[in-house]
């Protein structure tokens, strides 16, 4: 037995609690950060001749605050700072700061951790610890991120507060520390103590350290929890324990007045190291902790005996970024864009290595804003007005907007500069961001003649094309066959002497009411209700797309068929009145794809959803979630979801949800472009119903009620929200995503004119993928320029590992794993230039490629 175990170890660690925009705004938050660090800076130097229990430490609980420190101070202040990170005085967790993970697409988790990967490299620093605080609920995906930045450890404390569950379940938690373990095998190690009654100042809350002294008495003699603080069958408990937490919305700050310093954080937090010696026995030392020392020890004890957990607790505060539900959606757009203006730049910059010179600045605030806008205080309650909070969440969502707009528009006009125009006939390209060859359709901005042909260029094969009007703009609409994986074809457009008359993608009957084609059959109602869908002689649907207008309040008008022609064809519902919406619902030529492309036209200060209801026995449920596809399931019935513990009503959203029937015969999958959650059938906070099969997705509101969120969506009267089905005859996780992600993903066009070689006239594809489980997340120049090279990230969607070959069309020089932030791990071997490696199930990882 080793001499720590011999004798209990307490670890008590001071926080600050950041409650960003709820206690203060954000200029008193940038002096606060500042301020605190500097304090605990000076403490530290005042302390560091103490026996190392009795020093200083302090946590910081975003990378944010290093943001605001590096911006406010010189480097010679902020090389202080990194030194007192190195040496362990001060700790600092990858995320930006504490926030709501359920709404949050997995690469907008990723984005907000980037600031920290730059550190890490910049300083050869590494980042182990990763938190959520506060809301009651926690994604399960959520893990496997962390884990692939790097993270190996976390704790959790809770509110207890403006919550809809069990509230006598959060003083039970089946364990007190445990791995936080993702479906994919990557786990991190949790403290998530059960919540001691009298509040989150107590232990199991987010401020348990409030009161340093009782603190340490509860963890040393607390007959309750030591009987919960053990591993399983063991008759004595873990002799090393923790409390963590003392900021509790701290700033001394009333509404209406300047911030001031509470001098009782200064009083108490001084007496940490005083308090820790005073308290420390023969048989217990108390420690000044900066967190990871606990962790680090408690692993090295018990870490082969602790029990693991690989659930998902599902969304309670996370849902109120739907209380704003168009500016969320914006935010998601951006991050769904990214992948194909990074994907731009990776081709671009391979040619022109100063592409990227002179955006970093906009970049790093991109990311460090995707780690901010889903920040805790969504509950909008606190001293700072919603109107306030409201306003900071849209300056955010632009400066994403922006810099992501930017990027893809200047990588396309850049890619078509180096794409070698040799005819004299007007030429474009049709880029494919993903990373499989696709079938897809693609859309080109055109002003000019109808009387032409399109033709491929590597073919010489005409293609379906028709002129589509879309927002009020004219596009030249083809069907494009086999576009290359991350890669391009290049299409002419030649002149006719006129128009030839073509057979139509879809059939449209006489009221224009049911629409088909060689897969689908659709009876849609003037509202945009889809009445049903027909697949393969089979009747799938109840009513799907209904937002439940009230006819009282709304004119509805005759449907009409717009753009129809060869490759597509679309109905336009339209309904006006005092929540007006337009639904435009579109079939191709060939293809099972239903795109659903609805927009709300008015305010609303209720909750709404988009209902999809279908004729699906005993329907099985499996969703995006963050970072991980799960069954929308208890464990008890063979699902992701906790038994106990947990909220219900909505689960996560992101890419797609499968609905399917239990004979695993039939089923739809649906796209979401848009927006978070979705209820199943009449779920509750308390209770999942997995009989019903119908998904409610949410359209928006307060779902808590007025006094959490921002009210009537802050004024706005304008909302978009798309989804796509795809009838199917068996669920594959890795043909749903790949679905969603072609939907998500249209390929991006524009004119060809290189005159200089760079790369050739007719196609081009920049990376393969030998398994069709594995797909491409991301593929980018790496954030430390391209003479790093590129960037690869992939998801093995199978539920085994694959071995999987990344080949590049220019030769690898060399490739090395990489930290999901881009920090290096080990370098890997090559095979004839290319990549072989292995993904772990459900896993995903990130590559760093060095081209020759």
């Amino acid at each position: 037995m080793s001499a720590l175990s011999k004798q209990t170890h307490l670890y008590i660690a001071n926080d600050d609690h950041t409650d960003y925009l709820w206690t203060a705004d954000a200029e008193t938050y940038a002096k606060v950060f500042v301020e605190l660090l500097d304090f605990h800076l000076a403490l530290a130097d005042e302390t560091q001749s103490n026996p190392p229990p009795y020093r200083n430490r302090f946590n910081a609980d975003g990378s944010f605050w290093l943001w605001e420190y590096a911006r406010q101070k010189s480097p010679a202040e902020f090389a202080r700072l990194i030194q007192r990170i190195k040496d362990g005085t001060i700790s600092v967790p990858l995320n930006a700061l504490v926030s709501c993970y359920g709404a949050q697409p997995a690469e907008a988790v990723l984005r907000g951790m980037y600031y920290a990967g730059k550190l890490a490299r910049e300083h050869g620093l590494r980042f182990t610890q990763a938190v959520a605080m506060e809301n009651q609920t926690l994604p399960l995906g959520l893990v496997s991120l962390w884990a692939g930045a790097g993270a190996k450890y976390t704790w959790r404390g809770i509110c207890g507060c403006a919550s809809r569950m069990d509230k006598s379940s959060w003083a039970k938690r089946e364990h007190e520390i445990y791995w936080y373990t993702g479906l994919d095998g990557q786990r991190v190690l949790m403290k998530w103590h059960s919540l001691e009654p009298g509040g989150n100042k107590h232990s199991g809350g987010y401020a348990e350290a409030f009161d340093p002294v009782a603190a340490i008495n509860f963890l040393d003699s607390n007959p309750g929890f030591l009987i919960r603080y053990r591993a399983p069958g063991a008759s004595e408990p873990y002799s090393v324990r923790a409390a963590f937490g003392f900021g509790w919305d701290a700033l001394n700050r009333k509404t209406g007045e300047p911030y001031a310093p509470n001098p009782n954080i200064y009083v108490q937090t001084e007496h940490f190291h005083v308090i820790a010696k005073a308290q420390t026995t023969p048989k217990c030392q108390v420690v000044v902790s900066n967190q990871e020392d606990f962790f680090r020890d408690f692993e090295a004890l018990y870490g082969k005996q602790l029990p693991s957990q690989c659930v998902t607790y599902g969304n309670e505060w996370d849902l109120y970024s739907a209380s704003m539900v168009e500016t969320s959606a914006r935010v998601k757009r951006s991050v769904e864009k990214l992948r194909a203006a990074e994907a731009l730049a990776a081709l671009v910059s391979l040619k022109t290595p100063g592409f990227l010179k002179g955006r970093e600045s906009a970049r790093d605030r991109a990311f460090i804003n995707l780690g901010l806008y889903w920040e805790h205080d969504w509950t909008a309650d606190g001293p700072i007005t919603r109107s306030q909070r409201a306003a900071w969440q849209n300056m955010l969502a632009t400066e994403i907007e922006s810099y992501v707009e930017k990027l893809h528009t200047d990588g396309a006009k850049a890619l078509g500069k180096q794409i070698t125009k040799r005819a004299a006939l007007p030429t474009f390209f049709a880029f494919n961001p993903l990373g499989w060859v696709r079938d897809t359709v693609a859309d080109f901005p055109y002003e000019g003649s109808e009387a032409i042909a399109v033709y491929e260029r590597s073919s010489g094969k005409p293609v379906a094309h028709q002129l589509v009007v879309l927002q009020g703009k004219t596009y030249l609409r083809i069907r494009a066959r086999a576009l290359p994986s991350v890669g391009y074809k290049v299409y002419e457009i030649r002149t006719r002497k006129s128009s030839v008359a073509r057979k139509l993608a879809a059939q449209v009957s006489q009221n224009g009411t049911v629409i088909e084609n060689n897969k689908i059959r659709l009876s849609v109602r003037p509202d945009g209700a889809i009445v049903s869908l027909v697949h393969k002689g089979r009747e799938l649907a109840t009513v799907l797309n209904e937002l439940g207008l009230s006819p009282g309040k709304s004119k509805r008008s005759p449907i009409k068929v717009i753009n129809a022609g060869p490759v597509s064809v679309t109905l336009l519902c339209q309904s006006t009145g005092q929540l007006g919406q337009r639904t435009e619902i579109t079939l191709f030529q060939g293809s099972e794809c239903v795109e659903i492309r609805n927009e709300i036209r008015g305010n609303f200060a209720d909750v709404r959803h988009w209902s999809f209801g279908f004729t699906l026995d005993a329907p099985v449920v499996h969703a995006e979630e963050v970072g991980a596809v799960i069954q929308v399931k208890t464990k008890a019935e063979g699902g992701d979801y906790a038994n106990t513990h947990a909220r219900y009503d909505y689960a996560t959203l992101n890419h797609f949800a499968d609905i399917s029937a239990g004979n695993g015969k039939t089923g739809v999958t649906l796209s979401n472009a848009d927006l978070a959650f979705v209820k199943l059938g009449e779920s509750t906070p308390s209770q999942l119903d997995t009989l019903t099969p119908t998904l409610h997705v949410l359209a928006g509101g307060q779902i808590d009620g007025a006094g959490l969120g921002i009210q009537a969506q802050n004024g706005e009267t304008h909302f978009l929200q798309r989804f796509a089905l795809r009838p199917h005859s068996g669920y594959s996780k890795t043909e749903a995503m790949r679905f969603a992600l072609e939907h998500q993903n249209p390929p991006v066009t524009g004119w060809v004119q290189g005159t200089a070689p760079a790369y050739p006239e007719a196609e081009f594809s920049l990376l393969t993928i030998s398994h069709s489980d594995v797909l491409l997340w991301a593929l980018k120049p790496h954030e430390d320029g391209i003479a790093k090279g590129l960037v690869a990230r992939v998801w093995n969607q199978a539920k085994t590992a694959q071995t999987v070959w990344l080949t590049p069309a220019i030769p690898l020089h060399q490739a090395v794993r990489l930290t999901h932030i881009e920090t290096a791990l080990e370098p890997l071997a090559l095979t004839n230039s290319a990549l072989e490696t292995t993904v772990e199930a459900h896993r995903m990882a990130t590559f760093g490629l060095s081209l020759l």
